[in-house]
């Protein structure tokens, strides 16, 4: 079973690009699909660029195109929750779009990406990952001696930069969000429309306040390391977790 690791920028994708055995490459919508092992196991490596569309875009071409059973985004984020710390990682038990809904009264009333509230609407906000991969995760990072903190929240994704410690504590308190990033949100919609396994590992470059450019430049490559770290971790249980044997 082929996985799909997905990174959106160079820093993120240099730590796995380095650890692959690379057979082949295929370009497909200017961007570079790498075919090969990582520890072992097959995976097709790819840096998607920054935001949904990207990441939609890509996450289609590795499940349809490449076969992927299983899609996994390892990059940085911005932290929202008071008591993480730059460093920290943010693995998401539940990723929520929080750029979409309706503009009313000068603020955004978010809902499901897709639908409309007078027209199809839906009770439910966001997507969970799924339970028993989580708990495989879980349990495979509790035998491992790690340098960051791990936990295990919700993820936010927005297509826009927060640099803004007023949205940052809004945010944090309408949704409970951990950590805040450009596109987990739309690998999670096109992994449940395909019925294919998902996963976010997100580990703080910044705390998306006030310093989060100067913070992003000084810690982004080094924290792009810890994730891609955790994911080379939880490998074998992103493969086997409910493995439908397709």
């Amino acid at each position: 079973m082929t996985i799909g690791l997905i990174c959106a920028i160079e820093s993120e994708l240099a730590a796995l690009s380095a650890a692959l055995i690379a057979e082949t490459h295929t370009d497909i919508a200017h961007t570079r699909f790498v075919e090969g092992t990582l520890d072992g196991h097959r995976v097709v490596l790819v840096g998607a660029g920054m935001g949904k569309v990207n990441t939609a875009v890509v996450a289609t071409l590795l499940i349809e195109r490449f076969g992927a059973r299983a899609v996994v985004f390892t990059g940085v984020a911005g932290g929202l929750r008071p008591d993480l710390n730059v460093g920290d990682v943010v693995i998401a038990d539940r990723v929520i779009q929080c750029d979409a809904g309706r503009i009313e009264d000068g603020r955004l009333r978010v809902y499901q990406p897709g639908h409309v509230e007078f027209f199809n609407p839906t009770d439910r906000l966001g997507y969970d990952t799924d339970p028993q991969l989580l708990a495989r995760v879980r349990e495979a990072l509790s035998g491992v001696r790690l340098d960051a903190r791990v936990v295990y929240d919700t993820v936010l994704t927005g297509d826009q930069y927060l640099h803004c410690e007023d949205t940052r504590n809004r945010l944090h308190a309408e949704f409970t969000g951990a950590a805040i990033e450009m596109e987990g949100g739309a690998l999670a919609q096109v992994c449940e429309s395909f019925g294919v396994r998902w996963l976010v590992i997100r580990a703080l470059s910044d705390l998306a306040g006030r310093d989060s450019i100067r913070d992003f430049a000084a810690f982004g490559a080094a924290v792009a390391r810890t994730s891609a770290a955790i994911l080379r971790s939880v490998l074998p249980v992103v493969l086997t977790s409910g493995d439908d044997g397709r």
